[in-house]
């Protein structure tokens, strides 16, 4: 308490956006793991805001430290290492209760030569990004995977109908129309002992297999779906939530030009856009688990 009756809130400090490049060597057939690490702690600080006495923080560029003397002797899965260093500032920092671990994994493709993938030269991949968050708190502990910006498409079997109407409305209603979308999607594990590299590839491989399997009424749906497939194949996720912008594809007209256009020539729009979020949960599941707090944004 400081005396005039306002009081320190909740708090949390680190070092954010720690760029680790770990390059594993022992095959000539090298491997890249590249990633941003955030490290925040959360504890007894009170005393370093209010008195200027830091007898209890591990300065942000400890955590930075540890972050690489810990990939010394090997990453693995994102979700893996942020454990690790939960475990290790919860475990041996006094003050030091809880704290969020966040991490983006970008991709390296390898480079082909002749054909074949090469063992040691890469090219950065596209915009998809891996993310992963660790949260420990009054001694639980939970993981929220996902990935961002993954774009994909589908040139047919989507349609938008029956929608309601108004004196504003314009659009055109239709049975055959170019979907698009940039994917962002995160999902909550029950559990920590979970293999999350083979989970990660699978989830995102469901998502792929639904989007591109359903018939779509509306973007809604298709999430629906998605989110659905996710939770009836992975009994140690609860709950799966995204973010998706309609990429939209408009037709051009071509008259002006004594041209038709059968629906081959199309306008990328990129704004404004349609941007359809949910949450797709398993019932009985915790509506508002703590975890995702500090997400920014729907997920």
């Amino acid at each position: 308490m400081s005396g005039d009756g306002i009081v320190l809130g909740p708090n949390q400090y680190g070092k954010a956006e720690v760029r680790l490049v770990r390059i594993d060597r022992d095959t000539p057939r090298h491997e890249i793991t590249d990633l941003s690490i955030t490290s925040q702690l959360r504890g007894d600080f009170a005393a370093a805001h209010l008195d200027g006495d830091n007898a209890n923080i591990i300065a942000t560029d400890t955590q930075k430290n540890t972050v690489y003397a810990f990939a010394r002797d090997g990453v693995g899965a994102p979700e893996d290492f942020l454990l690790r260093l939960g475990r290790h500032f919860t475990g041996e920092c006094a003050g030091v209760t809880g704290g969020r671990w966040e991490a983006e994994q970008y991709t390296w493709n390898r480079i082909l030569v002749d054909g074949e993938p090469h063992d040691h030269a890469f090219v950065r991949g596209g915009t998809e990004t891996r993310t992963a968050v660790v949260v420990f708190d009054g001694g639980e502990q939970a993981v929220i995977s996902g990935l961002r910006d993954l774009a994909v498409l589908k040139s047919t079997d989507s349609e938008f109908r029956g929608f309601a109407r108004d004196r504003y409305t314009t659009l055109a209603e239709t049975d055959d129309r170019i979907l698009a979308t940039s994917v962002t999607a995160r999902w909550r594990y029950n559990s920590t002992e979970v293999d999350f590299d083979a989970a990660f590839a699978d989830v995102r491989g469901l998502l792929l297999e639904s989007f591109a399997e359903t018939r779509s009424l509306a973007l809604q749906q298709t999430l629906f779906a998605m989110g659905r497939r996710v939770l009836q194949a992975r009994a140690e996720i609860d709950e799966i939530r995204f973010s998706m912008p309609n990429l939209h594809h408009f037709a051009v007209d071509l008259t002006p030009f004594g041209l038709d256009n059968p629906h081959v020539v199309f306008f990328a729009a990129d704004r404004p856009y349609g941007l359809i979020e949910a949450a797709v949960q398993r019932e009985g599941a915790e509506q508002s688990h703590p975890a995702w707090n500090g997400i920014a944004g729907f997920c």
